[in-house]
């Protein structure tokens, strides 16, 4: 079954399809497949019904060196990676959940990038940086209105606190909080006073 409900091929007879498309649609939010037995004159089958959910979206802006090891190992951990380098090529909104991660505090477009991306509810949105270098993009963001509880959805500095130095740590411990976040783990951020 397809998001927008439509079947491709049968089950054999339109009984089965209609019970298969109505429980298909039932566990559409699980994560656990189901096998379930479907009855008919004729006879009956067993079907095997496993939710399929697209991978995450991970928006990663700026073609740094944090950047480009965010992208290389984001797939590895069932994230989608792409890597925005303009706002001029950030991609149409899909359909799931959306990670961002902006890797460069100094970017001119930074503000209206985030002005461009929170209309979209992101599950995360981070920058890499201290507060120190973050928060007068925040604090641009309030001058135009955006509501404080927004602003407070921008977590910066982002990663786990790994004590991550290089461009390479510092992408494993955004990964590793963004897996924290999807999985519902008890990653701890790294202070906001950092």
């Amino acid at each position: 079954m397809s998001r927008d409900a439509s079947l491709a091929g049968t089950l054999g007879c339109s009984e089965f399809d209609s019970a298969a498309l109505t429980d298909s649609a039932s566990i559409a939010g699980s994560t656990s497949p189901q096998l379930r037995t479907y009855r008919h004159d004729l006879g009956s089958i067993e079907v095997y019904l496993e939710p399929y959910a697209a991978a995450p979206t991970l928006l990663v802006f700026a073609a740094t060196p944090v950047a480009r090891s965010l992208v290389r190992w984001a797939e590895e951990v069932g994230f989608r990676p792409v890597l925005v380098e303009r706002l001029a090529d950030l991609p149409a909104p899909s359909t799931g959940d959306l990670y961002v991660v902006h890797t460069n505090h100094d970017s001119e477009d930074l503000v209206e990038t985030l002005e461009a991306v929170l209309p979209r509810k992101p599950r995360f949105i981070g920058l890499v940086g201290s507060r120190r270098h973050t928060g007068h993009h925040l604090e641009a963001l309030r001058a135009k209105g955006v509501p404080e509880e927004v602003i407070g959805r921008i977590q910066s500095p982002v990663g786990l606190d790994i004590g991550a130095r290089t461009a390479q740590e510092i992408a494993l411990s955004i990964l590793a909080g963004l897996v924290a976040i999807r999985r519902g783990g008890p990653g701890v951020w790294k202070s906001r006073n950092g």
